[in-house]
């Protein structure tokens, strides 16, 4: 019986396949877009994602190279960011365009395209600035800085990791303390993305109470310095700096509505996500970079493309990155339907950032002695991802928040004699 029903199926499919043309009709592959990331975006996101790369290839592009052997970031990308509509895009009020999670992601990955540092700068004013003002500042506050960040008028930067809390933030030093309807503000903050240029300030710190909280400074109060950190091998086209607070005296409407870790982690989740999309817009560039070296390089009278070994190390590299946008494109339609775990967010930014340097690294063995020349790009894509791959929680802590998870079992802390 059940013979004669799957023989009957079969004979009905094939007799539809063969009406239809189905057999022979298979789409064209195209290396770039191997699973064909570009049908699953809507209309809105393929243009978001077009003139995102038109940008960068246009405006960023050609003075990445001085940028970064300067060791040099100029201010007046922000403000081209925010003419662009990229900064904090996701938003929807204050006249800012509300785009989706994807048309944001797609944003960072055209940016680092070109370099993780200018992808850094976008991410820090978007996710780190902007949203906690937005999501626990009072409409004061919101009023005053949300629409002079959104234009590069003003910059930002994040203060939550000090000298001695990096992975830990829940030891920090740095303290607030009550007087009166002021708070003041003692304690360091290093390794922060824009600190010497920012105007503002979202800084963490613990109040008498042992709560986590969360402050908004401005350039020039009294007792807050920026240094920069000088000699960086890596993000050399971003500026970084410290954060020193020496009694700076904020009064408290500049504290934003929120206690605890959640704060700074619902900022870092943010800029998590983009992190995982730009980090694929590195790799992308060194995959296609040194694709089109191998077919253009002769080496014993064939081109270098030609040979088995290079083939299967750029299968290796497609596969990853086509895997890698589908599982980032799949965390961003859950976010925007509230059906987001934290956890999803470090396995796509441990993911794209492990994958991302091994491709970088490959592409730049393929170039041989070329492949260490600042012309060709691909070390200082490698060299940034170092970074990349250690901010926003390191490659082993998002191991270790996935296998809580798993497990049932913290393995962050340990109890030491």
């Amino acid at each position: 019986m059940i013979q004669n029903i799957s023989k009957k199926v079969l004979a009905r499919t094939l007799s539809n396949v063969q009406k239809q043309g189905f057999a022979s009709k298979f789409a064209n592959f195209n290396y770039q877009d191997a699973l064909n990331l570009r049908s699953s975006l809507t209309e809105e996101e393929v243009t978001i994602m077009e003139n995102a790369r038109q940008f960068a290839q246009d405006q960023l592009m050609p003075g990445i190279l001085e940028a970064n052997k300067n060791e040099h970031f100029d201010k007046e990308i922000m403000k081209k960011f925010g003419q662009m509509g990229f900064l904090g895009c996701t938003i929807s009020d204050y006249d800012l365009p509300g785009v989706s999670s994807a048309a944001y992601g797609l944003i960072n990955r055209e940016v680092e395209r070109v370099d993780s540092g200018y992808r850094s700068a976008l991410s820090v004013q978007s996710s780190l600035v902007m949203h906690p003002i937005h999501e626990f500042g009072s409409k004061q506050l919101k009023d005053i800085y949300i629409p002079r960040l959104a234009t590069g008028e003003l910059i930002g930067c994040f203060g939550l990791t000090e000298p001695n809390h990096g992975s830990d933030p829940g030891s920090m030093e740095t303290r607030a303390k009550k007087d009166g309807d002021d708070y003041i503000l003692n304690g360091s903050k290093t390794w922060i993305t824009n600190s010497p240029i920012a105007d503002i300030f979202v800084v963490w710190a613990k109040d008498e109470q042992g709560d986590i909280r969360g402050f908004v400074l401005e350039k020039g109060m009294k007792g807050l310095t920026a240094p920069k950190i000088e000699g960086k091998l890596s993000l050399r086209a971003s500026i970084t700096g410290m954060i020193l607070m020496d009694n700076v005296r904020v009064h408290k409407s500049q504290m934003l509505n929120v206690k605890g870790l959640k704060g700074p982690f619902s900022c870092l989740n943010n800029a998590r996500f983009g992190i995982s999309w730009g980090a694929l817009g590195a790799a992308e560039y060194c995959f296609h970079a040194a694709r089109q070296y191998t077919l253009d390089r002769k080496q014993f009278n064939v081109p270098l493309a030609s040979f088995q070994l290079i083939q299967k190390k750029f299968a290796d590299m497609q596969t990853e990155i086509a895997l890698a946008l589908q599982a980032c494109l799949q965390v961003s339609r859950l976010k925007d339907s509230g059906n987001l775990a934290p956890e999803m967010i470090s396995l796509v930014k441990r993911n794209s950032c492990m994958k991302s340097i091994q491709i970088c690294r490959e592409a730049r063995d393929m170039l041989g002695g070329n492949g260490i020349a600042d012309e060709y790009h691909i070390l200082r894509h490698s060299i940034n991802l170092e970074t990349v791959n250690t901010y926003e929680g390191t490659n082993d802590i998002h191991a270790l928040i996935l296998g809580r998870a798993i497990t049932g079992i913290q393995s962050f802390t340990r109890t030491y004699p």
